[in-house]
Formats: structure tokens, sequence, C-alpha cells
């Protein structure tokens, strides 16, 4: 999941980058030891911590291979690391997310670590967190982060309606979630807010439980978007709400995630589709005898399946020493402290044996619900498509924002997603 903390970030992180040891051949030490720079995305208090605690215990243990923490922000990454990568200087060790990988991987500045993954560690994730991090055959980012999106819901105003309560083995469907945000919609409540102010992710990645895909690639390896039935059914039960049910806030469409809480304290909406880390933010700030808890979101014909895009530990390419960086990789993933980093960014660990922790099957604060939807998560459908972030940003983001507002039907919204969009991406497929 991408954050937005501050502007300053951007700046501790290019200073950072040129007190610290990069990539390079410079960087050992006069006595042999060689140095490692981790460039490190946490960002909440726990995180950074967890992350922190964790290079001291790599580099007690390790003398001859220290390893330098560097702190970087979600806010620029990618263009922090292109001008990083260009410019020689990139971390030995990088922290990013699977759906930015792509055009590194291409364009050479990532390892393919293929041969450098211990056994241990390509058993232990599974299949479907690994292919978010393979292009073009190769391995360029270890999975170890995910978060699935989930209902968060005023247990009292869920309750108190006598709505049927959803559970991973009986979520709701969406035609049935519908019925219910109207049935909790009453004076001065909204059955639910969706805040879409980056609507992309969200369409896509829960468009996968209705069978929706979007993207489709050939035998010839080119992907072409195609809109069809199972692709409108999320964005079709939003926009329901919004303008047919008014069971749905307008005001939300425009919200980040962060933005809909206040709200949701005070009892204006009844249910908030959110990241599961969202959940942290819901305890800290939450008013004193506040009642929530945490549903799946609704199925469709393709179950609970959803899209995710991993956080991701990657080497650069020009590193001098990529197997010293994959054994700090190895050691930071161990399962217990894969469990130590997701419960620092309340997120869930793709390792299997992490993910069978206890510590993460409590029903406090939601956790169980949210391991019980790890098995669904699939990779974001764009996950390795080139020229993605250019349809997104000049496609797909202004037609699906207008379509939830009203401003357009179905019609124009599939001709903008597919013909506007395939134009886009035929340019990266030459």
């Amino acid at each position: 999941m991408r954050r937005l903390p501050t502007l300053a970030a951007a700046v501790t992180t290019a200073l950072a980058l040129l007190l610290t040891g990069c990539s390079g051949e410079g960087d050992d030490g006069a006595d042999g030891t060689i140095r490692l720079s981790f460039q490190s995305l946490a960002w909440q208090k726990e995180s950074v911590d967890a992350n922190k605690q964790l290079v001291r215990e790599w580099n007690a243990a390790h003398p001859d291979i220290q390893v330098d923490y560097v702190q970087g922000s979600w806010d620029n990454v990618h263009d922090q690391l292109l001008t990083s990568f260009e410019g020689g200087e990139a971390p030995d060790i990088i922290h990013d997310a699977s759906d930015d990988l792509a055009d590194f991987a291409y364009g050479g500045y990532l390892a393919d670590l293929r041969a450098l993954l211990p056994d241990r560690l390509t058993r232990d994730i599974p299949r479907r967190s690994w292919d978010t991090t393979t292009f073009g055959g190769g391995i360029y980012g270890v999975p170890f982060l995910q978060e699935p999106k989930v209902l968060i819901a005023n247990t009292r105003i869920l309750e108190s309606s006598g709505v049927r309560i959803p559970t991973p083995e009986k979520p709701w469907s969406w035609p049935e979630f519908r019925q219910v945000t109207e049935k909790l919609t009453k004076k001065g409540t909204y059955g639910v807010a969706w805040p879409l102010k980056e609507p992309v992710s969200v369409t896509l990645n829960l468009g996968l439980s209705a069978g929706g895909q979007l993207f489709h690639r050939g035998a010839d390896g080119k992907v072409t978007i195609r809109f069809e039935e199972g692709d409108r059914v999320m964005p079709g039960t939003v926009r329901d709400q919004v303008g047919a049910d008014g069971s749905a806030s307008r005001s939300a469409l425009g919200m980040g995630g962060s933005d809909t809480l206040p709200g949701f304290f005070g009892g204006k909406y009844a249910m908030v589709p959110l990241g599961f880390s969202y959940r942290q933010q819901v305890v800290e700030q939450a008013p004193e005898g506040f009642d929530w808890t945490v549903l799946p979101p609704p199925a469709g014909s393709g179950g609970l399946a959803q899209g995710v895009s991993p956080q991701t530990l990657s080497v650069a390419e020009d590193s001098p020493h990529k197997e010293e960086a994959v054994q700090f990789i190895d050691f930071l993933l161990r399962p217990a402290n894969m469990v130590r980093l997701a419960k620092g960014d309340w997120m869930l660990p793709t390792g299997t044996e992490a993910l069978a922790d206890p510590a993460l099957h409590t029903e406090e604060n939601g956790w169980a619900t949210g391991a019980a939807l790890a098995r669904e998560l699939r990779p974001a459908p764009a996950q390795s498509v080139r020229g993605y972030p250019e349809w997104k940003d000049k496609v797909a983001t202004p037609a699906l924002q207008e379509y939830y507002s009203g401003a357009i039907g179905t019609g124009e919204l599939k001709k903008r997603l597919v013909e506007d969009g395939n134009r886009v991406l035929a340019r990266y497929q030459r």
C-alpha cells in the first residue's frame, strides 16, 4: 500500500542517501567490512521501530556485513529511485510495492533474484505472491506484506439494523451488499462511504470478486483492455448506491481513506471500505466507547478474490554485494521477523508460516477476518502491464471519477477505458 506522509521526507531521503552508503564499489570499510544500504519506506512509528530493531539485530550478529538504515518516503519513491538508479547511487536493498517494479525490472535497474533466493524463502511464500514480482521470467522483488480491502463497520448501527452479519465463509454478495447499505441508511447516516479520490486500484482489485479482469494478455504476450460483464459489477454497484439509492455519500467520492474516519466515528457512515492497515488509525483515533468491527468485502462469481500489490524488497542491479543483500532480506523475512513487520504495519505477511502465527488470528481488531482473506488475494490485474501508470493517470482516473459522480454512463466509461486505454498500451508494446 502506498502512503503519503510529507514532502519533507523526500528531502530526508535524498540527504540520507548522500550521507550513507549506497550501492557502489567505494562503500566498504577499510577493515574489509561490507556495508549495505537499506532504504525502508516504513513510516508509522511501530513499523519504523520494528525495521530499525531488526537492522540492529542483524548488525550485532554480522560484524562483517553491516546494514545502514535509510528512511525513504512513499510519496516520491518512484522518481527518487529512478534518479538514484540513473546516477549510480541506488540503495543496495530497496523497499517498494510490486506495482512500481515493472519499469525498473524491464529497465535493468533491479537484480534478478532467482539464483540468489534461498529455498526456505521461495517455498514459504506462495506462488501467487511471487507472481506479483515476476517480470519476463525473472523475479525482481520479494513480496512480504499485503493488505486486503475490508469493510470497517459501526457495530451499533449494524446490529440495530437487523441485517445479516457477513463472515469470510458466508460473505454478502454484491446485490445483497447494495440492499444492506439501503437498509442501513437513515436520517443523518449513509449505509456506506466510498473514499475514491484514487479510484483505479480499488475498482480493479475489488472487481476480481465478480470475475472482472479488464487486462487480458494474448498468446503473443501483448495486453489488451476489454470491459466485460464482470468488470461492471463493482463500479455499477457504487454508482447505484450513490445515484439511485442515496445509500452512499456523494461527497466521500473525493476523499482519501483517512478523510472518512471523522464521519465514520460520528455515525455519518455505517461502513467504510478501507485497506486492512487502517485499523490502526481506527484504534488510535476512535472516541472512547466506539464499537467497530471488520467485515469481509462483498463476493461475486469469483468469490472473495481481490487484487493486491504487496510491499516488496528488491536488490539494485548495480549493487556489488547482491548475495549479502539477499542474506539480509532472508533474515528480515524469517517467519518470526515477518510477523513483527506485519504487526508493525497492521498488515498481513505473505509467508505461509508467519501467516499461521496465532497473533494474527485473534478476533481483536479484526485480525482473524483479515487472515481468513489472505488465501483469496491475487496479483492486482495491472501488475505487470507496461504503460499502466499512464493509462491510470490519463485515462482511467478521470473516467472513473466522472462515472462514479454520474457525469457519464457505462457506455462512455467502457469507450474511454477500452479505446483510449488500448491506444496508450499500444505505444508500450510495439
